[in-house]
């Protein structure tokens, strides 16, 4: 675990950490990559977070949520305390299984999700396997069909368009 202390800063609307080189170097070693995402967990603060580091605009940074800190944003320019590590621990999220059964009784569905991007996959998949009750799974799992069918929106986007 590095710890380092440092002061809260934001980019747009979200606050974030820098790293400090020597630390970033490290994760990179411990992660056996220095490109993509670099999942991480340790404390802000004393207070336990999964996070996963990212590179924007030309700089690695920790985003820091209310989840880690509370009122993040209330307390930029503050110092505080972060406790990281590289987390080599799968965070792979299956997916519900009423998505799944959906997909095998709907061919077409099925077909268009293995073809569009991983990372719309995986958005679909987490989408619906964070939703609360059955009622709300039912009706998304049929919206999900629906935009991969091209019928509707999901997700903030309108239907999946193949492209030809």
């Amino acid at each position: 675990m590095y710890v380092f202390e440092t002061r809260l800063e934001i980019i747009g609307i979200n606050p974030f950490v820098f790293i400090p080189v020597d630390i970033l170097d490290s994760l990179f070693r411990d992660a056996g990559k220095d490109k993509g995402k670099i999942p991480v967990s340790g404390t802000v603060n004393g207070k336990n977070y999964v996070q996963t580091l990212v590179r924007y605009s030309g700089e690695w940074r920790l985003y820091i949520n209310n989840l880690m800190l509370p009122d993040a944003k209330k307390k930029i320019g503050e110092r505080i305390k972060v406790k990281i590590r590289f987390d080599s621990t799968d965070r792979t999220i299956q997916p519900h299984p009423q998505l799944v059964q959906a997909l095998n009784k709907n061919k077409e569905a099925k077909k268009v999700f293995e073809t569009i991007p991983p990372s719309l996959q995986k958005e679909i998949v987490r989408y619906i396997s964070f939703l609360k009750t059955e009622a709300s799974v039912t009706e998304n799992v049929n919206k999900a069909i629906g935009f991969l069918l091209g019928k509707n929106r999901f997700i903030g986007r309108d239907g999946w368009q193949r492209k030809s």
